[in-house]
């Protein structure tokens, strides 16, 4: 049993990956005609990739999940709407702030910019520029998940606030520096990452369950939109501010 329980998460992972290294291999050999470089590193490499990918799916299983739906129910018994929404603002930002994508795309917006002359070409410009992109982006997310919250709280329709919410981005890209636009819409996506989504998830279907007339699939989800949603519209105010 303990045998089946290591090799099937590392079969699912292969299985998952699979597909990427075939299109991969394909293209080197077939279309470019050469040689994959340096095969035995690559090799080890996507062994590492699958043993990772494998940990951390079960990780989620047995630790983010069960603790995100477990504190959303605690909350959600307690009945302070204050410390829920606190709550779910704190859970925003943190694993926003920890976003390893996040950090990489504000980094390499930072190493953009000041190429192109937008700040000043030094560490100090570079960091400060790439900490306030993940602080704007982090805020935006906090601010997303608190509104999901309310919205699974008081029943509200997610359809009309998604609307709502992707008007104000087809606005802003009007004002917004064209320069800030195209991070903006990147950071939108960078937020949905390995590390945000299983908590919010856990947190969107564990109090919806937990409140008496909400269906965990039709109230549960869609946190994530907003998590997505909100960062383009701050970021691009965050570029105009700038």
């Amino acid at each position: 049993m303990q045998v089946k329980q290591i090799i099937l998460p590392l079969w699912q992972s292969t299985r998952d990956l699979l597909p990427i290294i075939v299109v991969i291999a394909f293209f080197q050999i077939v279309v470019l005609q050469k040689p994959i470089p340096n095969m035995g590193q690559l090799l080890v490499g996507t062994g590492l990739v699958v043993l990772g990918l494998s940990l951390f799916v079960k990780g989620l299983e047995i630790g983010l999940f069960p603790i995100g739906e477990s504190m959303a129910y605690a909350f959600a018994r307690k009945g302070s709407v204050i410390w829920l929404l606190i709550f779910a603002f704190s859970l925003g930002f943190g694993t926003t702030i920890a976003e390893p994508a996040l950090i990489a795309v504000a980094d390499k917006a930072a190493e953009v910019a000041a190429i192109g002359h937008a700040i000043a070409d030094t560490d100090t410009a570079r960091s400060s520029y790439a900490s306030g992109l993940r602080l704007t982006v982090a805020f935006s997310v906090g601010l997303a998940i608190v509104i999901g919250v309310l919205r699974i709280l008081k029943g509200w329709p997610i359809h009309y606030l998604i609307i709502a919410g992707y008007m104000g981005v087809v606005i802003m890209t009007f004002f917004a520096p064209k320069e800030i636009i195209g991070i903006a819409y990147d950071s939108g996506g960078v937020t949905t990452s390995t590390i945000t989504v299983p908590l919010v998830t856990a947190l969107g279907v564990g109090l919806a369950s937990s409140i008496k007339g909400r269906n965990p699939m039709l109230d549960g989800f869609g946190l994530i939109a907003f998590a997505s949603l909100t960062p383009m519209i701050f970021v691009m105010g965050y570029g105009m501010l700038i």
